[in-house]
């Protein structure tokens, strides 16, 4: 496990997750976690009002983000990675 998983163990509760957004080419994680049960509405107007805010580090402002059709998955913790996710993507042909 390197430095970063070690830090990260202590300080996210496993009831929060980190929130990992793939926007327009770009790619970026919310700077506070969530509710890793939280509805995947809460998780889209979040991660919304963040990206048109430019509040994402790795994303541009982009007032009219709109994730409506996006697909949100999530992962529990593992040992490599010891904290929940969850990853907001667009849908692909193939998934």
């Amino acid at each position: 496990m390197n430095d970063n998983n070690m830090e990260l163990r202590g300080l996210i509760d496993t009831t929060e997750a980190r929130v990992n957004i793939t926007w327009g080419g770009q790619n970026g994680d919310l700077l506070e976690t969530v509710a890793y049960d939280a509805s995947d509405r809460m998780v889209r107007q979040w991660i919304t009002e963040a990206v048109r805010h430019g509040s994402v580090p790795g994303i541009a402002l982009d007032g009219h983000a709109d994730f409506s059709e996006f697909v949100i998955d999530r992962f529990a913790a593992t040992m490599t990675r010891p904290y929940n996710l969850i990853q907001v993507r667009p849908k692909t042909p193939f998934g």
